[in-house]
């Protein structure tokens, strides 16, 4: 009796226990039970993924996994994938050195966050285990990269990569890609992922930064390699949101893809057809506002198909115009260029903007002119530039059918209707014709993307940047390092404002890590002293505006190679911004080599704006953005703005600005120069640039209505991307002219060389309105004013 009431008991606790797995695993298709089971480790995730069945979900418990490198190798069904998800959404991140990899046929991967590290492989999710191991009929979605990135600002990786065969990438989350490689790309580079027929739709693809250099796509189909192999990939619905990297936001490297429905916002690039045939370009939607540099279409290659596309307030030129048909190599190596044939560009409507762009790139080497193309029903629109076409070469393989153009355009052929449009805001807030009975222009599909109905709803699309003199104002009065511990103690977007002449003195350096602004309170110029070789570091993530102070040299240390704002000497993965107005640097000079500016390798500025201001006594450079050295293209700084300064006794250069290298991928530097004085500049033995200003590869360059007095010239060297020089209204007092090489076109007007008597004592600078016309003798007429 006892033993047959132990057996009972038994069969009950077994059946009690298998009753709670068939509860917890589900019932499948065919009987077949399925589970879900939560895992807490790597060893957990990983040993239940090997006994994974289709129709199994497996859950990342919620909290952050670090150095997590999961490998999700299973095979699933067409009616029961197996699922890779998460215990919240948004409550699951894979930091510090993390990635997946995703092998094996119909897999499902959701709600992964990776943020705070990055890969310690080339990828952060790929698609593959291995060259062999591929997965084919995945799916990731809802998952998000934010901004993990290597600390090397040039080392290369790829956030999503995409090998095998009818995978779908959709309703993603990736921004903030600082660093060299590609967002997302899909790899050809087997047969195995050829004729692939992948979709990527409605992913989000966030604000990525200018790298300053080659390799900073968002999207890349194919390689040159692979250029001629199909991979006939759709991206669909996707939303580009300043995406900045370099000129090519999509590069399309290879045969039979498409692209519809996305929307390109205020990003500086353009949808490239770079190498491959028979693309569809149908129905996106790019929207500039007027943001320098933004683009459009750039075609490429043979039996390109571009229709009903949108365009407004796009300002980009050449290789970054609203929309560019390019020259082409006859008999193109695979990574040059091929000849634009049997191209049909048919129902687009660009609004106000700047330049359409036709054979561009014409020259030497790239002679083959589009053929047997078509450019028809399309509208170009733009009242207030009658300039926009730009012809570089013969366009007579291209036929023109009624397109519509404002009245005001200049007409380049044949096939262009001068026509006043009514336009009305859509339900986008996007111009578009009164009369919707045109059979001309775009179209505006219901299935467009937008920031809303991309990427995830469960994670913020805010930017997470603080604006400069955003914060809190606290006040600081003179004391030692007084400043440097009121900026210790600062938040992003913090205004240090110092309340007394001073002198302010520092004996450390002051690490800027965040957005900061330091000001002299109204009525004052506080004197700020320091000890250390250099008074201000800019760390990543810092940015620094100067305001209203006098920083003097004289307690620095008798050192060579000090000054007064450094960047940091390790490579930044963040792009900083750094403004000066109305500030003075003074008695630089305590030792050779002392600059006011200097910056390092691997660091990038997006803006340095110096303005109102006065440098003298410096015995090294001024600025000296000159660090990328290889010449393949990258270079430190994007925008230069040098306004309304006076610069006196200075050993150095005032500027020396360099991009060496021939690749045409990025952007800059662009330099601009205005009612500037430049007395006694350049003249030290350890000058090595032998010039008041050095330039070298820039790529916009205007320099206007300045004065160099007794100062070494402008030395300009002038490579690569038809730059654009304008040099106007200039003043010489003995004084170099300017020196200029390389076989690129520029211009100069109206410069003078003034008497040597124009060697009045103190300073000058030039009044706003100064228009520098006629020929002065001795400036009297130039609109200088005494400062």
């Amino acid at each position: 009796m006892v033993n047959q009431l132990t057996v009972m008991k038994g069969h009950n606790v077994f059946y009690l226990l298998f009753s709670l797995i068939i509860v917890s695993c589900g019932q499948g298709k065919n009987g077949q039970a399925t589970s879900r089971g939560q895992v807490a480790t790597v060893e957990e995730f990983h040993e239940r993924v090997a006994r994974a069945l289709p129709g199994d979900t497996i859950v990342l418990a919620n909290g952050v996994w670090q150095d997590a490198e999961l490998l999700f190798e299973a095979n699933g069904t067409e009616e029961k994938p197996i699922v890779l998800s998460v215990e919240e959404k948004g409550k699951v991140s894979l930091e510090g050195k993390s990635n997946l990899r995703i092998a094996g046929n119909h897999l499902v991967v959701e709600g992964l966050v990776f943020k705070n590290g990055f890969t310690p492989t080339n990828e952060v999710i790929s698609f593959r285990k291995d060259s062999e191991t591929l997965a084919n009929n995945c799916r990731l979605t809802e998952t998000v990269i934010d901004r993990y990135n290597n600390p090397e600002r040039h080392e290369t990786d790829t956030w999503v990569a995409i090998y095998g065969k009818n995978n779908r990438v959709d309703h993603n989350h990736l921004a903030g890609k600082n660093t060299k490689g590609v967002t997302m790309i899909v790899r050809l580079n087997s047969k195995e992922s050829q004729e692939n027929n992948h979709l990527i739709d409605h992913n989000y693809f966030g604000h990525r930064p200018n790298l300053g250099s080659n390799g900073g796509e968002t999207l890349r189909i194919g390689t040159s390699h692979y250029s001629m192999t199909n991979s006939k990939t759709l991206v669909e619905s996707n939303y580009f949101d300043r995406c900045n990297g370099e000129h090519e936001i999509i590069s399309n490297k290879s045969n039979q893809n498409t692209y519809k429905y996305n929307t390109f916002y205020e990003c500086t690039g353009t949808l490239t057809m770079r190498h491959g045939n028979e693309t569809l370009v149908d129905g996106n939607v790019f929207i500039g506002n007027n943001k320098p540099s933004t683009g459009g279409i750039r075609v490429i290659n043979g039996q390109q198909t571009v229709i009903n596309n949108y365009g407004i307030g796009l300002t980009g030129y050449r290789f970054r115009g609203a929309f560019v048909i390019m020259n082409g190599v006859p008999n193109s190596p695979i990574n040059r260029y091929f000849q634009v044939e049997d191209a049909k560009v048919a129902n687009n409507t660009f609004i106000d903007c700047d330049h359409v762009q036709l054979c561009a790139g014409s020259d030497a080497e790239r002679s083959a002119v589009p053929i047997n193309s078509i450019v028809a029903d399309n509208i170009f629109y733009n009242e207030k530039k009658d300039d926009v076409f730009t012809v570089y070469d013969d366009i007579s393989g291209i036929d023109f059918e009624n397109n519509i153009i404002s009245p005001n355009i200049k007409p380049i052929a044949e096939g262009f209707v001068k026509k006043a449009l009514d336009l009305k805001k859509n339900e986008m807030g996007l111009l578009v014709p009164a009369d919707e009975s045109l059979k001309v222009g775009a179209k505006i599909s219901d299935k467009i993307a937008t920031k809303e109905n991309t990427g995830v709803s469960w994670y913020s699309k805010a930017d997470w940047s603080v604006p400069l003199s955003s914060g809190k104002t606290i006040q600081v009065e003179a004391g030692l390092n007084s400043l440097f511990d009121a900026a210790k103690n600062s938040e992003p977007g913090d205004i240090l404002e110092l309340t007394s002449e001073g002198p302010y003195n520092n004996t450390k350096a002051i690490a800027v890590t965040h957005p900061l602004t330091v000001k002299g309170a109204t009525g004052t110029k506080p004197v700020v002293l320091f000890e250390k070789k250099s008074l201000f570091d800019i760390e990543n993530g810092g940015a620094l505006r100067l305001e209203g102070l006098r920083f003097d040299g004289e307690n620095a240390p008798d050192d060579n190679g000090n000054s007064v704002i450094s960047t940091s000497k390790y490579s930044m993965n963040q792009n900083y911004k750094l403004f000066v107005e109305n500030c003075d640097f003074v008695n630089l000079d305590v030792n050779h080599s002392f600059d006011v500016i200097r910056v390092y390798k691997n660091t990038f500025a997006d803006t340095v704006s110096v303005k109102n201001s006065h440098f003298e006594a410096v015995t090294g450079n001024v600025m000296a953005f000159d660090k990328e050295t290889d010449d393949i293209g990258i270079y430190n700084v994007e925008y230069v703005i040098l306004k309304n300064n006076s610069f006196k006794n200075i050993g150095g250069a005032a500027l020396r600005l360099y991009r060496g290298g021939t690749d045409e991928s990025t952007f800059g530097p662009f330099l601009e120069i205005d009612h500037s004085v430049f007395d006694n500049v350049g003249h030290d033995k350890r000058n090595k640039y032998d010039a008041a200003i050095s330039l070298y590869g820039v790529q916009e360059i205007d320099i206007k209505n300045n004065i160099f007095k007794d100062s070494k010239a402008i030395n300009m060297h002038l490579v690569v991307g038809e730059p654009i020089v304008k040099i106007r209204n200039n003043a010489l007092s003995n004084s170099e002219k300017l020196k200029v090489t390389g076989d690129q076109k520029y211009s100069v007007e109206n410069q003078w060389q003034l008497p040597p008597k124009f060697s009045g004592k103190g300073d000058y600078s030039l009044s706003d309105d100064s228009p520098l016309k006629g020929k002065a003798t001795d400036g009297s007429d130039l609109g200088l004013k005494h400062n």
